[in-house]
């Protein structure tokens, strides 16, 4: 059954039939009309943003956390241009995505605001769907949704602005996507995989953001081997609580864990890429047997050549290990016996001596752990802040944890709160940031965060100054003196766009600002004086 309305309601139409209730964005000439018939003509919510990127930042998040395909929209022209950066974020970050994006007039070449559009999509990893007229509006849009969800990545999909008051007849397009590929490894390559694993003494077991969702069966197969489970950044928090969790692998590994990484002879590697933070750029797979599972045929040889390499789903292929492992009725390594669990998941503790007027980081990040919502959602931005954000403060699961760096920007960060405080209503979201990516684009959204009334607590590390950089002027003994900045109050400026903000110079003042979490209202900033020389370096 059709009907005939115009083109921008047939987009409007179309977006919501494949379930999206939420659509971030900015509105512009080529986009207003459909954004306006998605929320009154079919209930949809918009979330308004300050800039273009930071929709598509917000998609990002929303897509994480929510685990949903998320939309975003922008009009044409400049407004594509100032999402490059974002795209380029969602893209690398394999982040199931559409955005819907305006585009001049195909009858006007010469539109002041005309650039190729398709090129700037293609530039940032990003897909590009072209609605190609009026009349395919449906299949359009359902194309554009399936790519997002079999390539995991974003899809622009440009809607010229002189097609959206032509009238069409709209059809139901939705494609039902099974978007769980990858069956069970098989074969000599199997087989050899199984012998390493089963002649291995001190086997360990690597998850990565692509075996989330196999967390059950990587635990059973560790179980069974006796081995201890280790994640990567992304995967975060997947192992919580299991007693041979030893937390993330790599150069944010405790001293103990790093050590008793060096010490195993295989590394059985599900769902990750393995890159040089991961490896420690090498290091920490020397003179091991390295056993890798992936779904994406991509992710395997690209930094590092294991020694066996399985294009196969992470479940599947730890339930066939597990089988033969039986079968052949292989012992346990006992590696696991051999493990003070409590030194392995403990980083060593902060140094409690102050500069003046400055808090110490380190002491700071420790009662921040204890003292912060336990069911939060944890987002962080760029900067040299973050390792030991990432190192001392937890999460209940890598769903709950959004890590903005896989372009290596700042900035990105507060936009992405945004996005994971919609997909999760009733839960806190912390947001950790630098003071340079908060200047650069948490300040613009912070406001947006307070007109969606969000449970928000952001917590700027403030060195005033570019601390990445500081640390390379330091290091060289010269000047460091152009990487700092006299910013204004971050609490002030929080309280001047409708927020609640404290300034912490010292340990009396942060039990302060934690006492005054309980009673917080709305998004809350916690603006940490640092002392630049006497903030940790990054652990990479």
């Amino acid at each position: 059954m059709s009907d005939k309305i115009y083109a921008y309601q047939s987009i409007a139409r179309a977006t919501h039939e494949h379930g999206v209730e939420t659509m971030f964005g900015l509105m512009g000439d080529a986009n207003l009309f459909m954004v306006d018939s998605f929320v009154r003509d079919y209930g949809g919510r918009f979330v308004p943003a300050a800039h273009e990127g930071s929709s598509v930042l917000m998609a990002l998040a929303y897509a994480h956390v929510s685990g949903k395909v998320a939309v975003a929209t922008v009009t044409h022209g400049p407004a594509l241009t100032n999402c490059m950066t974002a795209l380029t974020e969602a893209a690398r970050g394999h982040t199931p995505m559409v955005l819907i994006a305006g585009d001049t007039p195909v009858e006007n070449p010469r539109h002041l605001q005309s650039i190729d559009q398709r090129e700037l999509a293609k530039v940032t990893g990003a897909g590009f769907e072209q609605l190609r007229t009026p009349a395919t509006v449906g299949k359009d849009v359902a194309r554009a949704f399936y790519r997002a969800q079999v390539e995991r990545r974003p899809i622009v999909l440009n809607t010229p602005a002189d097609f959206m008051w032509q009238e069409v007849e709209h059809d139901v397009q939705v494609l039902d996507v099974f978007t769980a590929p990858g069956g069970v490894a098989q074969g000599d390559t199997l087989d050899n995989a199984i012998g390493m694993i089963a002649s291995a003494r001190r086997p360990l077991i690597l998850a990565g953001g692509g075996a989330v969702a196999a967390r059950d069966q990587l635990i059973t197969l560790a179980d069974r081997l006796e081995a201890p489970l280790a994640t990567t950044l992304k995967a975060k928090g997947l192992f919580n609580d299991h007693p041979y969790n030893i937390d993330i692998f790599g150069t944010l590994s405790t001293p103990a864990a790093y050590e008793l990484i060096a010490q195993s002879d295989c590394i059985i590697c599900f769902g990750t890429a393995l890159h040089d933070f991961t490896t420690d750029r090498g290091k920490l797979m020397k003179d091991k047997r390295i056993v890798q599972i992936d779904v994406d045929p991509a992710a395997i040889g690209g930094g590092l050549h294991p020694d066996a390499a399985l294009v196969a789903d992470a479940g599947l292929t730890a339930e066939t290990i597990l089988y033969w492992l039986n079968e052949a009725e292989i012992s346990p390594s006992g590696f696991t016996r051999e493990l003070d669990v409590a030194t392995l998941t403990t980083h060593p503790a902060g140094a409690q001596n102050n500069s003046e007027g400055c808090v110490n980081y380190v002491h700071a990040l420790e009662r921040l752990e204890e003292a912060l919502p336990k069911d939060r959602v944890l987002v962080t931005d760029g900067g040299r802040f973050m390792t030991e954000v990432w190192c001392r403060v937890s999460v209940p699961d890598p769903q709950s944890f959004v890590s903005t760096v896989n372009f290596g920007a700042i900035g990105l960060g507060l936009q992405e709160a945004v996005g994971a405080g919609i997909a999760a209503p009733g839960r806190t979201v912390v947001f950790f940031s630098g003071d340079g990516g908060f200047m650069m684009g948490g300040i613009n959204e912070f406001n947006t965060a307070v007109r969606l009334g969000l449970d928000l607590i952001v917590v700027i590390a403030n060195d005033s100054a570019y601390g990445a950089e500081h640390i390379q002027f330091i290091d060289k003994k010269m000047d460091p003196s152009l990487t700092e900045f006299n910013w204004p109050s971050f609490a002030e400026v929080a309280k001047s766009l409708g927020g609640e903000g404290i300034e912490v110079h010292s340990a009396e003042e942060l039990e302060t600002a934690l006492s005054a979490l309980k009673t917080r209202k709305g998004p809350y900033l916690i603006e940490l004086r640092l002392d630049p020389n006497d903030v940790p370096r990054m652990r990479v």
